[in-house]
């Protein structure tokens, strides 16, 4: 009688994944390191002065505002229009992941008034009613 041999099974390579939670680990802190937050810039502008400042509670969900003296209006460092203030806080107050909380308004002491009103009529148009106007402290 002939004498069979069984057939070994197959040797399985694979990539070693030991280490792996090693490397995802290093990669994390590297780009936690690297990692810059971008600050809004905005206009330059001589913001008035206040006796009584409160911070506002957090940066999520907070347009940020400019206007200076030259009449240029600047939401989160994008020069706009006054007439397309409307529809851009719209868009921002609508949207799903990140609704707009607040406007932060930060306007040079020297603006015309003219100018604020027409900014305060857009956003009461766009329903954006919860504003603050930033000042820094006086001395």
């Amino acid at each position: 009688m002939p004498m069979e041999f069984k057939k070994k099974s197959k040797v399985e390579s694979g990539i070693p994944t030991a280490s792996l939670p090693d490397i995802v680990f290093l990669l994390l802190i590297f780009f936690m390191v690297t990692t810059v937050f971008k600050e809004f810039t905005g206009l330059q502008v001589q913001l008035p002065t206040a006796k009584l400042i409160e911070k506002l509670p957090g940066k999520r969900g907070i347009a940020y505002l400019w206007a200076d003296r030259a009449g240029n209006i600047s939401v989160d460092d994008k020069l706009v229009r006054v007439d397309d203030l409307q529809d851009i806080m719209y868009a921002k107050r609508s949207d799903r992941l990140h609704p707009l909380m607040a406007v932060s308004m930060k306007i040079d002491e020297k603006v015309k008034m003219g100018t604020v009103s027409d900014i305060q009529e857009q956003l009461r148009k766009a329903d954006a009613l919860n504003i603050n106007y930033s000042a820094k402290p006086s001395s």
